[in-house]
């Protein structure tokens, strides 16, 4: 993938919890080295080790990811727009990996926090 991909999505400043895959948020197109194009879901950019990521959903020609697939970009800001570069350190992968990972989890949490709610005010009406 080149160094510096552009995100090409209204993120609303780039919030890391303003967009969600599949349900018409943001996305950009990432332009590999051999000359590819793919259209990415912008999944959310999130703090980890003193650092800004961004977690991107491939998808294909119907607008869907059936392989789980999710790349990690180096997210940053140059002149008020966003930029994503490559994570070419491994320990810098672990720690975005890691940052992802507990974004997941909290996703996991607030949805199952969420559905504990809804049962509540279902048993109560």
């Amino acid at each position: 993938m080149s160094d510096k991909n552009s995100c090409s999505g209204d993120c609303a400043g780039c919030g890391s919890d303003c967009l969600s895959a599949g349900e018409n948020g943001a996305t950009i197109t990432l332009s590999l080295d051999d000359g590819v194009t793919v259209e990415c879901a912008v999944l959310t950019i999130y703090p980890a080790a003193d650092k800004q990521y961004i977690a991107l959903l491939p998808l294909d020609a119907e607008g869907e990811n059936e392989s789980g697939e999710v790349y990690l970009y180096r997210f940053t800001e140059e002149n008020g727009e966003p930029v994503l570069e490559n994570i070419e350190d491994d320990d810098e992968y672990e720690a975005a990996s890691d940052g992802f990972d507990q974004w997941l989890d909290e996703q996991e949490f607030n949805e199952l926090v969420y559905d504990e709610d809804e049962e509540d005010s279902d048993e109560n009406e």
